[in-house]
């Protein structure tokens, strides 16, 4: 009963958290949303267009409101992540010894970091080059051919948005991961060098899926991910050395301890 009146009170921190973030976001949806286009300003300067014409469009009268809602609740969770991963591991961490909390808290710190890094690597380069990718296929209106041009939904544009931005964000979570399986005993540096191959292959597969369907976000996307295995590896070996280390000490203090209790020989007296 203790665990699950402590469970509901963090449960209770958390979605009230969230609830308040959502509420924020959704005050400033369209604020968010304008911030969110700038990316796409800046296609429109490489493709060498007026970016002050950027022109987006909603073909049913509910679809901004609930492009709205959506964006307050990925904002919400962006913002009260930090709040819920903290109270995750204050259910926890009771239940865990001294040297597990220390060895868990640095993963802690490290995950939100590592997703807004992949969310900054998604705004401000991939967002643009995608959209740039996208308006080179527009068509000039002439006499042999009609115009065509770019006219993006907005629900289908914060799609785009929240897509790459997931996928980076989940991408760039493999270290925490790889570290914390090297760290248990579950993974070790040269298991992860053996599917070295193997995970070139998977990361292209995974872009393909999580990524829309042209080939700057699949590379795009694929490129980081081994790279992100490489320092997985490096990661690991880091881990395994210090696991070595330590080791090591607790065997020279085990033997020390004995060396110590052991009785002194009365004929050497």
């Amino acid at each position: 009963m203790e665990h699950l009146i402590e469970l509901r009170r963090r449960l209770m921190w958390s979605i009230g958290g969230f609830f308040v973030a959502f509420l924020f976001c959704f005050f400033f949806a369209k604020q968010l949303f304008n911030l969110l286009v700038i990316p796409f300003k800046w296609a429109t300067q490489w493709a060498g267009l007026d970016p002050h014409k950027v022109e987006l469009i909603y073909t049913a009268p509910q679809e901004f409101f609930f492009t709205q809602v959506k964006l307050a609740m990925f904002g919400g969770m962006v913002i009260a992540f930090p709040l819920i991963a903290t109270q995750i591991y204050k259910f926890i961490a009771p239940g865990l010894y001294k040297n597990e909390r220390n060895a868990f808290l640095p993963f802690l710190i490290a995950s939100p970091i590592l997703f807004l890094m992949g969310a900054s690597l998604v705004y401000f380069f991939f967002t643009p080059m995608v959209m740039w990718f996208f308006l080179a296929m527009q068509q000039a209106g002439t006499d042999d051919q009609v115009q065509i041009s770019l006219l993006p939904k907005v629900s289908e544009y914060l799609s785009l948005i929240m897509t790459l931005i997931f996928s980076f964000g989940l991408v760039f979570q493999l270290p925490v991961v790889t570290s914390l399986m090297a760290r248990v005993g579950m993974l070790s540096s040269e298991a992860l060098v053996e599917k070295r191959k193997w995970a070139i292959v998977i990361a292209f597969v995974v872009a393909a899926v999580l990524t829309p369907p042209d080939p700057i976000s699949q590379i795009g996307l694929a490129i980081p991910t081994i790279i992100l295995y490489e320092v997985s590896i490096w990661s690991a070996r880091l881990i395994e050395r210090s696991k070595e280390r330590e080791r090591l000490a607790r065997e020279k203090r085990e033997a020390a301890e004995a060396a110590a209790e052991k009785p002194v020989d009365a004929s050497s007296t």
